[in-house]
């Protein structure tokens, strides 16, 4: 059977790519190589199935096997072809495209590089996909079109624009009445923060006092209806403290949000009534630990 051969532009055809970008494609991976205004087949290319061939109008050019076209090269190509870049995530919620990957990052699912973006394991798991600039090799990441359809995610980026959603006193969905509607936020910590107990004053003023940055009552970056006690931006760090030890109901809710952050893999610092008194000693060492060093 007759082996049928693909030119590089025919081959761009197939691929429904521009022949400039297949060359560079053929060149970054070292199946051709340039020499003055012309293209060179490497020994690498060769053992791809690429060949010389000759025509009497045209030349010598370069062709490949037909079935070259569905090398994995071209994987990625056509992946980051059907993805969402941080760009086109912040156009379809009207987000400046550089506030869009301070907000992802915000939410635990990207992370800041010494140049560019890399996205985090849970970054992964809601559609992140990586990538990096071919002639700079700046890492920055793309999304699956599912992004768009994680409530969560959508909230927060409403958010970030001042669109919150109207909160609603329900149940949640472990079926145990909210922690947060049972126990009004009532204690006034020294940033402004209203808090819910004296404790959690406590360590809102110490975190305050320490110049750590913190949310109170922020939502998880995920489905689960789950809010932390603190979050910590810089380290992506969530701190939860354990009060009412003898209420049933309470350890239950503990349980469940201690399976969500296992689930996710979330830094976690657990305070306890008795470390309220000795934050000094206990929050520093657990911080460090992240890598957050407290003043």
């Amino acid at each position: 059977m007759e082996i049928k051969y693909l030119s590089t532009t025919a081959l761009s055809k197939e691929l429904q790519i521009p022949t400039k970008d297949v060359f560079k494609i053929l060149s970054e991976k070292g199946l051709v190589s340039r020499s003055e205004d012309n293209w060179i087949l490497t020994e690498l290319g060769k053992n791809k199935g690429g060949v010389i061939k000759t025509h009497s109008r045209y030349g010598s050019y370069i062709a490949w096997t037909e079935s070259f076209k569905d090398d994995a090269i071209f994987n990625t190509v056509e992946e980051e072809k059907n993805l969402l870049t941080s760009t086109a995530l912040g156009k379809h919620f009207d987000i400046s495209k550089f506030r869009i990957n301070p907000i992802l990052s915000e939410l635990g699912l990207v992370q800041k590089a010494v140049k560019g973006w890399t996205v985090t394991p849970l970054g992964k798991l809601v559609g992140g996909i990586q990538f990096e600039y071919d002639k700079t090799g700046i890492p920055y990441v793309c999304w699956k079109h599912s992004i768009l359809s994680k409530s969560n995610i959508i909230n927060s980026l409403k958010e970030a624009k001042g669109d919150s959603p109207e909160e609603k006193n329900t149940v949640n969905e472990t079926g145990i009445k909210g922690f947060r509607e049972k126990f009004e936020a009532k204690h006034r910590s020294a940033d402004g923060h209203y808090v819910r107990s004296r404790a959690e004053m406590l360590i809102d003023n110490w975190l305050y006092m320490s110049e750590i940055v913190h949310a109170y009552e922020r939502k998880l970056p995920v489905e689960e209806d789950v809010y932390c006690d603190f979050y910590l931006p810089v380290g992506k760090v969530y701190i939860e403290y354990w009060g009412l030890e003898n209420d049933p109901k309470y350890q239950d809710r503990k349980k469940e949000k201690l399976k969500v952050y296992e689930k996710y893999g979330f830094n976690l610092i657990e305070i306890i009534d008795s470390d309220i008194q000795n934050l000094d000693d206990i929050l520093p060492k657990k911080l460090l630990k992240f890598g957050i060093q407290a003043y």
